[in-house]
């Protein structure tokens, strides 16, 4: 694995230097600029909104597209120090737990655990807050971006992860660690390759993995869903632990990418501006019809039929 160009790590490091406060508030004045500028991020987050949301007013959906924008560039920004700071600076930015006692009944059982972290908060930061605690084993797929590479995988595993490649050896390594009654991380809102089923996401159909309830069921693991929540005005962020429904473990898949779903839309409505709703989470559709348009208009014709129907 080759090392990230100077340019990045100096970037990274400069960035790090920040306090949060400091780095929140670039976020939010950056992301504000999104919101009125033509850009990629926007057309796509003001698409999901639309679908995901319609018994929204209109100027409701502008208000949360903007805010959306600005928790993203946040996110972002925050990368910086989550990355680059010693771990334990800042794992000290988490402020307060609710719900980790769920966490701990479902170790209590001595199957292992499932975490289900959707992309919602800062999910790099929770990482490093489970694997300080807890043997902590996650997939690993290499970004689009190979300078990325090296900075993910260092940082990811510096607080004692184990990343394990995405793929059938990864998961017996997933399976492995949950015989050793330890506590895996699963993404489970991003669109998976090969022929997984579409279950309804917001009411949408999304194409959802099945992995998770897999792993569930044949280990006897508990499914549990986490998040780090942005606290306003860069103060830290609060963890949340949220049972799942037991169905995520259904030996049914249509079953369990229900439930899977209606579990991270469970995580989303508790600070649905800090969902990454720039992500393309319907790109593949049941009937290979493209959803997100590849130019401005495209995105505004389809808006402007929705909101018609609404």
């Amino acid at each position: 694995m080759r090392s990230p160009p100077r340019s990045l790590d100096w970037t990274l490091r400069a960035l790090a230097a920040l306090s949060l406060p400091v780095l929140h508030a670039l976020g939010a004045g950056l992301g504000t600029l999104l919101a009125y500028l033509p850009s990629r991020p926007r057309q796509v987050a003001r698409l999901n909104l639309a679908l995901c949301f319609p018994e929204l007013p209109r100027h409701e959906r502008r208000r949360l597209l903007r805010r959306s924008l600005a928790e993203t560039a946040k996110a972002g920004l925050e990368m910086a120090p989550v990355f680059k700071r010693p771990p334990e600076q800042a794992v000290g930015w988490i402020r307060r737990t609710h719900g980790e006692a769920h966490l701990q009944a479902a170790l209590e059982r001595g199957r292992g655990v499932v975490l289900l972290i959707p992309h919602l908060g800062c999910w790099e930061l929770l990482n490093l807050w489970v694997a300080a605690r807890y043997p902590f084993t996650a997939l690993y797929r290499p970004p689009r971006q190979p300078a990325l590479e090296p900075v993910l995988v260092e940082a990811r595993t510096r607080n004692g992860t184990r990343l394990l490649p995405a793929g059938p050896r990864g998961v017996r390594g997933l399976r492995h660690a949950l015989g050793r009654q330890e506590v895996v991380g699963i993404l489970p809102d991003q669109e998976p390759d090969g022929s997984e089923p579409f279950a309804p996401f917001f009411g949408i159909p999304a194409k959802t993995m099945t992995l998770a309830g897999r792993l569930a069921e044949r280990t006897g693991a508990a499914p549990v869903f986490a998040f780090a929540e942005r606290l306003p005005r860069g103060r830290g962020f609060a963890l949340q632990f949220l049972p799942a429904d037991p169905a995520v473990a259904d030996p049914d898949p249509e079953t369990a990418t229900v439930a899977l779903n209606r579990g991270v839309e469970a995580c989303v409505h508790r600070a649905p501006a800090q969902y990454q709703w720039t992500y393309k989470r319907f790109d593949t559709r049941p009937d290979g019809a493209r959803l997100y348009p590849r130019g401005k208009r495209g995105v505004r014709r389809r808006l402007q039929r929705r909101s018609r129907r609404h």
